[in-house]
């Protein structure tokens, strides 16, 4: 049987003599090193990432998020957001492998000057009416559940037009950050003007690209990420719940599907998935791992998600984040209405690179011991 010991992942199967150590310190004053001391933990059986199972409450962050408010301006701060940092990565500002997500607010009449920048964001508005954004001139108005893209250098900006009634907008960022930094890819703009123009009506992309099923005859687009850049709630929802009549769905994940690019199917930009699933009432999914990392939002009702053997209680609101190759299942608490749970992923990129498997937990009729 095969070794998987932590000291002989670490360092191979070569034991350390006065002269091998020596040997090594004469490699580092050349900013070398001997390979068979690190080639099992640089190349291990199976993903071993960093990123620990983390969930953050939405009514222990909140409170905090709208302290923000009275703290600093959005100007000052350029975006006013409460970043979400996984312990062990809090060097590369990552909230799961190599994504990142925070809680962003706007107050009622604030507006954000237009940037870009080569990370992909993506926005799932968590509360308020008057959250709006701009992507390369088009205006989307998004409210809560709604999911929202800003591929990367594309230019944009964002604001609340919401009435003081209607109190502060706080939604979810997205972004691939510590991937684009990763590969030492980064680059930021400000706007030359400051703020956009806006470009024909609010909400076009959803006119033309919404329906779906109905593609555009002679349409010109030819970019890499999706037309179609706010995908509303209540159609999302609609979907699901059709879904639901037709099918059994995942026995992993329940009634899944993935926000798409109305052109190609594919994902909504190269380097992040989305998706949305709905529990029915009293579901309890069988356990399987991806590889590739996943942040969740609670976006409906309430329920338990086992990582590892680990339980976290959620409800709407809470953010909690499942690391490579991490084994996963899910509940719904209710036994009379649906649960529904937002994620975004960096699949396309384990994908496109040939990375991705996918393995179904196999003892326990599916089902870890917690």
């Amino acid at each position: 049987m095969t070794d998987l010991s932590d000291d002989v992942l670490g360092r191979a199967r070569v034991r350390d003599t006065a002269e091998l150590e020596a040997y090594y310190r004469r490699l580092e004053d050349l900013e070398a090193g001997a390979l068979w001391t690190i080639a099992n933990k640089i190349e291990p059986w199976y993903p071993r990432p960093r990123s620990r199972p983390m969930l953050w409450r939405y009514a222990d962050l909140r409170p905090l998020v709208l302290e923000a408010l009275g703290l600093v301006s959005g100007d000052d701060a350029g975006r006013r957001v409460v970043a979400l940092y996984n312990p062990d990565l809090r060097d590369i500002a990552a909230t799961c492998g190599l994504l990142y997500t925070g809680l962003q607010v706007m107050a009622p009449g604030e507006s954000m000057t237009a940037h870009r920048h080569q990370a992909s964001a993506l926005r799932f508005v968590l509360e308020g009416q008057g959250a709006w954004t701009i992507v390369d001139g088009q205006k989307l108005k998004v409210g809560p559940r709604d999911f929202a893209i800003t591929p990367n250098w594309t230019w944009h900006e964002h604001g609340n037009e919401g009435l003081e009634a209607d109190g502060a907008v706080i939604w979810q960022d997205g972004l691939d950050i510590p991937l684009v930094n990763a590969l030492d890819a980064p680059f930021y703009e400000v706007h030359p003007d400051v703020y956009q123009k806006q470009d024909g009506v609010t909400n076009s992309s959803v006119l033309t690209y919404g329906a779906g099923q109905l593609r555009p005859v002679g349409d010109p687009w030819d970019k890499p990420y999706s037309p179609l850049t706010a995908y509303p709630w209540e159609p999302t929802y609609e979907a699901l719940q059709n879904a639901a009549k037709a099918s059994d769905g995942s026995p992993y994940d329940g009634i899944i599907m993935e926000y798409s690019n109305p052109l190609t199917g594919g994902s909504v930009m190269p380097t992040m998935s989305a998706h949305m699933q709905m529990l029915r009432p009293g579901e309890r999914t069988m356990a399987h791992r991806q590889v590739g990392s996943q942040i969740y939002t609670a976006a409906k009702g309430s329920g338990h998600t086992v990582i590892d053997g680990v339980r976290y209680d959620w409800t709407e609101g809470d953010i909690f984040a499942i690391p490579s190759w991490s084994w996963h299942e899910h509940a719904n608490a209710s036994t009379s209405d649906d649960a529904c749970l937002f994620s975004f992923t960096d699949f396309p990129v384990m994908r496109s690179l040939g990375f991705y498997r996918e393995e179904a937990y196999a003892d326990n009729d599916g089902h870890q011991a917690v």
